[in-house]
This record gives structure tokens, C-alpha cells and sequence, in this order.
């Protein structure tokens, strides 16, 4: 077997914003705690400040014990005593730092989490129907979790290096030569842009590292989300080499990422060994020479590890920060794409008069250079049932994602009691529709669970009243667990019949003026039908009905019925008009009669 597929190139997703831009498309997230953040940045100033007091102090304790005064005994025990309380301050404020600024923090992924998704239903059909369900999954954790970690290298490492950055530099200049600022400055400048300027280098590593990722994630769970099909091929070992190949090349570049992410760590480690190797030979000299004591070189040499310490993880942190900004820049590229299907801005909320529908003039198509729908114009009465057939292809379902304005169209308009729906707001639009589709997906619960989800406010007496008019209630009792059984990843442990009874009962439930059943009864056997059928009859009996049907013979009782070819209606008309027709309803009638027949032959054949 071949895998010819997954040696396809993958794109590297370039950041869209610059990382400031991204930053400060962040600050909302955080704005709503502006007191908490302010505390949080005090508290940690106070937990600096104390740290660089303590070489000072120490100086202090170090040449009292160097020097020849009878106060030795006293002196020393005061300033150990300082120098334990500013170390217990570090401590306490900057755990306090942390305990204030958790609500922000997580305040801020809840925000931003919950925004994404919102984002995601606004978004239109045509977007989700071209979307990988598994990159979109992991593009969304890496956002979320970069929020996270964004204001935490930000808050707990950028800035309080800084602070304690411009304390040391204040106590050197003010205190001591020229030289210790300056070979300070010049080691910390010379860090900075060589990490800066490698990092960059190489960030084009973790852009890649993050498009394999997502894409070997989306291909993990569209082969299991597809588990049958998988199984109907017996390509199981397929789908797992097409998922090897993708980590085969993830791993290349990871191992490419981390060879560049040693040299890195290589170069700082030198810098910074040249930069506290400079600063302790001038401070050396400088007690040999008698300008400074022990003190200060005591002094001078914890405060540069003090301050090293954190800028020794300063290119861990930057290239973390970096990395978060590039997954947050897929999530606030997401948040940016623009609706394709928006209420205008006099929407108004649908007034339910009648539920006439009517379809006027239609020109729709996907993509311009294959049409649709082709001057589609009909009309449903209030109470009334209008049947569509057709051969696939013929754009019988395209109408009901119009009706439920899924697309906008080309021309033409759709009416319900003389309102345009483009013209009115999609919720109260989609309120008064119901369907039972051809293909029902359930949700991962329980059947309880997903006939409730047409009304969440039902009561279990509503539900059990719509599964028994569904003609489903006596499957489930019979069931271990009744209604609290669950149906699995899109209700694959139910068949495909009684998936579409759960998805009547959801209409029964919601209990709509007008109603769309499309190909309802194309998963029922012959006697199921039938009960199916009389149910339908029951729950449309005053709802404005339109049925898109392959079976002829669950369409007879309609009051119109339109037979699409090519995007057209060719012809139209009762089911009996149609017959006397003599034309292509009449044809496609007597090939599924002679079909039944010849079923029903073979099923009496084999009871003999």
C-alpha cells in the first residue's frame, strides 16, 4: 500500500501581527483587574527592592566583621537580622504577587477561551465545512494556554528582571566607578541582541514545528472521528503511516529546533561568564588598590549573580514568550476572520403570522463557476405540504441551508409571512424552523440529553410525549439505561434509524410553525416507515411542511410536489397530476414501484 498523500507539503503558518500588536490586543483581557494587576506590580517593586537590599546588607555584615571596632559584636547581629527580614519580604510579596495576579491570569484564558468559541458558532457554514476539526482543537489549546503563559513570563520574569535591572545600575553608578556600569551595560546589551537575533533565526523552526503538529493532530482524529470507514477499507495501517509520516518530519524539525536551541544556550552561557569574569577582576583591583573593601567586592559579585541569575533564563523566557505570542497569533487571526452570514444592522426579530414561505426568483451557487439553484420560485402555504424530488446533485438540500439562511443568495428573495429573512435577525429566524436532516449527528450524551437539546427548558414528561410521537419511546425503555443511555461519538451505537426517530422527536419537541423534513425516512425499514409516516402526519398537521424526499411513495399526500433537475423546477404539480404527466415524476414512480415489487418477491421467496 502506498501513502502517496502525506509527502504533500505542509505550510508554515507566518505570524499575521506584530508581537506588540499582539500584546496589546491582550491588555483587554487583563483590563477588567486593572486594581489587581496594580497591586500585583507593587508588590512584586517591594519583593525587588528587597533583593537588591540584600548584597547591600551584606557588604555591610561583611566588612563590620572585617574591621577592627569593638561594636563588631553588635553590628553584625543587627544587619543578619536585616538581612533575614529582607529575604523573608522577597518571599512574602512575591508570593503575594502570585495569589493576586491568579484571578487575572485565569480570568484572562476564561475570557479568551470563551470569546474563540463564540467565535466559531458566529462563523458560517462554508468556514466550517472547510475546517480540520483536530488543527483547529490543538490551535485552540496552544491559544488559550498562551495567555496564560504570556502574562506570566511578562509579569513573574520580563519585568522584574527589569526593575531589578535599573536598581542595580542605579546602585552601581551611584556608588562605584564608571567601569562596573558600563561592563554591566555592555554584557546585558551584548546578551540581549544576541538573543534576540538567534532566536529570530530559528523561530521559523517552531513555526513549523506547530504545522506538523496540527496537521498530524487533524489527521489522528478525523481517522478516528471516521472509525468506520476505516475499518470498511481495512485501512488502518493507512491512516497510522499517514500520521507517521507527518511526525517523521516533525521530528526532523524538532531535533533541528533544539541543535539551534544549544547553540543559544552556548553563546548566553559565554557572555554572561565574560561579563561577572570582567566585573570581579576590576572589583579585585579595586581592593588591592584600597578604593574598595571586601564589602564591595562581596557586594559586587552577588548583586551580578542576583542579576544574571534571571537573565540567564531571560532567552528561555524571551523564546517562550515568542513562541506563545506565534500560538496566540493563530487564535487572535481566527478571532479576526469576519462572518460570511451577518444580521444587518436594522435586523429585526421574525413576527410569526401564518409561516407562509415562499421562494422567489432563487440564483444561488457555491462557487461562481458551478450554479446551484436556477430561478427557483415556489410557495408553501400556511398548514400546507410542498414535496422536492430529484436526483442527487439536483439542489433539493441547498434549499433548506437557504431557508435557514446558511448562505446568503446570488439573487432573489426568501420570504415567511412577506419578511425577507435577509433582512431579518438569524436567531428568531432559525427559532421558527425545524428539521429532521438526512444525516443526524448526536451529540456524545445521552438520548435524554438529545432530544432535550431542541428545548433545553422541556420537562422529562415533554420528552417522553415527543419519543413516543417519534415512535421511539419503547426502543429506549427496553434499553439498560433507558433514556440515561449514552449514544456515543455522533450516535455511532445507534442505527442509523433510530437516529433520525431522536431527531423527529427533537422537532416534536421544538414544536416549530414550519418544519423541514429532509429524506427523514431514508434510514427506516418498510414498517418503520410507515409509523414514521403517521407521526410526520401528526407533527405537520398545522405546520407549514416542506419535505425533501428520494422515496416517491412518502410524498403522495402533499399538496404540491417540485421536481428539481440541474438546479430547475421541471415540473410541478399533485402527486396524481404528475402521473398524468407522464414525464420524468412518472418515470422515477414506476422504476421504484417495479423496485418494490421486485423486494418484496425476494423477501416471500426466502421465507418459502
Amino acid at each position: 500500500m502506498s501513502f502517496h498523500s502525506s509527502a504533500r507539503r505542509t505550510e508554515v503558518p507566518m505570524s499575521e501581527h506584530s508581537d506588540f500588536a499582539n500584546i496589546r490586543k491582550m491588555l483587554p483581557y487583563v483590563g477588567e483587574y486593572s486594581g489587581r494587576v496594580a497591586f500585583a506590580l507593587l508588590a512584586m517593586i517591594i519583593s525587588k527592592a528587597a533583593m537588591v537590599g540584600v548584597p547591600i546588607v551584606l557588604k555591610g555584615i561583611v566588612d563590620a566583621l572585617d574591621a577592627d571596632k569593638t561594636e563588631v559584636v553588635v553590628l553584625p547581629i543587627v544587619l543578619l537580622l536585616a538581612y533575614g527580614a529582607l529575604r523573608l519580604v522577597n518571599s512574602v510579596f512575591t508570593e503575594l504577587r502570585d495569589v493576586i495576579f491568579a484571578r487575572v491570569r485565569y480570568h484572562a484564558m476564561h475570557r479568551l477561551s470563551h470569546q474563540v468559541l463564540s467565535q466559531l458558532y458566529d462563523l458560517s457554514l462554508r468556514f466550517h465545512l472547510d475546517r480540520k476539526t483536530g488543527n483547529i482543537s490543538q490551535d485552540l489549546n496552544r491559544g488559550a494556554q498562551s495567555v496564560s503563559s504570556i502574562l506570566n513570563y511578562l509579569v513573574f520574569n520580563l519585568i522584574p528582571t527589569a526593575i531589578e535591572f535599573a536598581l542595580v545600575a542605579f546602585i552601581l553608578l551611584g556608588n562605584y566607578p564608571p567601569v562596573f556600569a558600563l561592563v554591566t551595560f555592555f554584557t546585558v546589551a551584548l546578551y540581549i541582541i544576541f538573543t534576540l537575533s538567534i532566536t529570530n533565526w530559528r523561530m521559523h523552526y517552531r513555526h513549523e514545528m506547530n504545522a506538523l503538529e496540527s496537521e498530524a493532530n487533524g489527521q489522528a482524529i478525523d481517522g478516528l472521528l471516521n472509525y468506520e470507514t476505516v475499518k470498511y477499507f481495512t485501512n488502518e495501517d493507512y491512516e497510522v503511516n499517514r500520521y507517521d509520516n507527518t511526525l517523521n518530519r516533525w521530528e526532523d524539525v524538532a531535533v533541528k529546533s533544539q541543535s539551534t536551541m544549544s547553540l543559544l544556550n552556548f553563546g548566553q552561557g559565554t557572555i554572561i561568564s565574560i561579563g561577572v569574569t570582567g566585573i570581579m577582576i576590576f572589583a579585585a583591583r579595586g581592593v588591592v588598590s584600597g578604593e574598595l573593601t571586601l564589602g564591595d567586592l562581596v557586594l559586587v559579585n552577588t548583586m551580578m549573580l542576583q542579576l544574571f541569575l534571571p537573565l540567564g533564563f531571560l532567552g528561555v523566557i524571551y523564546r517562550a514568550l515568542r513562541y506563545a505570542l506565534v500560538d496566540m497569533d493563530q487564535v487572535f487571526s481566527l478571532l479576526e476572520k469576519k462572518a460570511e452570514i451577518k444580521d444587518s444592522e436594522n435586523a429585526k426579530p421574525l413576527i410569526l403570522k401564518k409561516g407562509v414561505v415562499e421562494f422567489e426568483n432563487i440564483n444561488f451557487s457555491y462557487q461562481p463557476e458551478r450554479p446551484i439553484l436556477r430561478n427557483i420560485s415556489f410557495r408553501v402555504d400556511s398548514g400546507k405540504k410542498v414535496a422536492i424530488v430529484g436526483p442527487s446533485g439536483a439542489g433539493k438540500s441547498t434549499l433548506a441551508r437557504l431557508l435557514f439562511r446558511f448562505y446568503d443568495l446570488q439573487s432573489g428573495h426568501i420570504l415567511i409571512d412577506d419578511q425577507d429573512i435577509s433582512q431579518l435577525t438569524q436567531k428568531s429566524l432559525r427559532k421558527a424552523i425545524g428539521i429532521v436532516p438526512q444525516d443526524t449527528v448526536l451529540f456524545n450524551d445521552t438520548i435524554r440529553h438529545n432530544i432535550q437539546y431542541a428545548n433545553p427548558e422541556a420537562n422529562f414528561d415533554d420528552i417522553i410525549h415527543a419519543a413516543k410521537v417519534a415512535d421511539i419511546h419503547d426502543f429506549i425503555n427496553n434499553l439498560p439505561d433507558g433514556y440515561e443511555t449514552v449514544v456515543g461519538e455522533r450516535g455511532l451505537k445507534l442505527s442509523g434509524g433510530e437516529k433520525q426517530r431522536v431527531a423527529i422527536a427533537r422537532v416534536v419537541l421544538k414544536n416549530p410553525p414550519i418544519i423541514i423534513f429532509d429524506e427523514a425516512t431514508s434510514s427506516l425499514d418498510s414498517r418503520s416507515e410507515q409509523n414514521i409516516l403517521a407521526a410526520l402526519k401528526r407533527v405537520s398537521k398545522n405546520a407549514t411542511t416542506i419535505i425533501i424526499a428520494h422515496r416517491l411513495s412518502t410524498i403522495i399526500d402533499a399538496d404540491e410536489i417540485l421536481v428539481m433537475q440541474h438546479g430547475r423546477i421541471v415540473e410541478r404539480g399533485t402527486h396524481q397530476q404528475l402521473l398524468d404527466n407522464k414525464s420524468s415524476y412518472e418515470h422515477m414512480w414506476q422504476l421504484q414501484q417495479k423496485q418494490r415489487r421486485e423486494i418484496t418477491a425476494t423477501s416471500a421467496s426466502r421465507k418459502i
